[in-house]
């Protein structure tokens, strides 16, 4: 999850499909319940041996971007599935948090930049921790707020792929987000935008601004990768929530 707020929405559809199988990770439940702040889930399976995999610590903070959402499983579902395409590709996580998306796709062998923002130095240092946990040397965490061109934003090399597990959130931030990816996008024009997020409310949507910023969006439904059960890779995180997958993409018919 991102470490900005959240909330939900509506959109289209595209690819996907085959099995997940899971890193040891202890998990929150950071999705509804934060009374259950201290139950931890673990996953086991696949995964946590073939990509070895090690736990991510959630830290019990106030703070949004400190916990694995249930639309973070998700992701890094979609991504495992996918991962014979990551190998050598240039992947940035937005919003980055626990890292969970970023640390499955660089350990898919993919080129990966995390980064969260930049007023959240707890945020960053998590994603610092995840890369260690993870024995993932010299993986470059940089500070990215939504909506600000900043230096670091500008000196970013290509990105092939941009990663965001639950950053819709809160209504407030979706323009901030919509700013950041289509800059990236500009800069990077076959670039696309993977992302996840919890159903919260029908009535927010997303799709004026697509407009407005040029992008347009495919819904991936979660039966093509194996997404669609409430437990996921080992962890009842998924559970009954309602999670999309998006990718969304710079709208060429319109960016001219």
């Amino acid at each position: 999850m991102s470490s900005s707020r959240k909330r939900g929405m509506r959109t289209a559809r595209s690819p996907g499909a085959s099995r997940f199988l899971s890193p040891r990770i202890p998990v929150t439940n950071g999705g509804t319940d934060r009374a259950d702040q201290q139950t931890k889930n673990v996953w086991r399976g696949r995964l946590a041996s073939q990509l070895h995999l090690k736990w991510i610590e959630v830290v019990l903070d106030s703070e949004y971007g400190m916990y694995v959402w249930p639309s973070a499983l998700v992701l890094a579902q979609y991504i495992w599935f996918h991962r014979t395409l990551l190998a050598g590709r240039r992947v940035l996580e937005v919003g980055a948090g626990v890292s969970l998306p970023g640390v499955v796709a660089a350990k898919c062998g993919a080129d990966v930049v995390l980064s969260d923002s930049a007023a959240l130095p707890q945020c960053l240092e998590n994603c610092h921790r995840s890369c260690a946990q993870n024995n993932l040397a010299g993986i470059p965490v940089i500070g990215l707020t939504w909506g600000e061109i900043s230096p670091d934003l500008l000196t970013l090399p290509p990105i092939d792929i941009v990663l965001g597990s639950d950053v819709f959130y809160e209504p407030k931030d979706f323009e901030d987000i919509f700013v950041t990816v289509h800059f990236l996008m500009e800069r990077n024009p076959k670039a696309t935008f993977w992302t996840t997020y919890q159903v919260r409310s029908a009535n927010w949507s997303i799709e004026a601004l697509l407009y407005k910023w040029k992008l347009k969006c495919s819904d991936v439904p979660l039966k093509m990768f194996n997404a669609d059960r409430g437990c996921l890779a080992g962890s009842n995180l998924p559970g009954r929530h309602s999670i999309q997958m998006l990718i969304i993409t710079l709208d060429t018919d319109t960016s001219s």
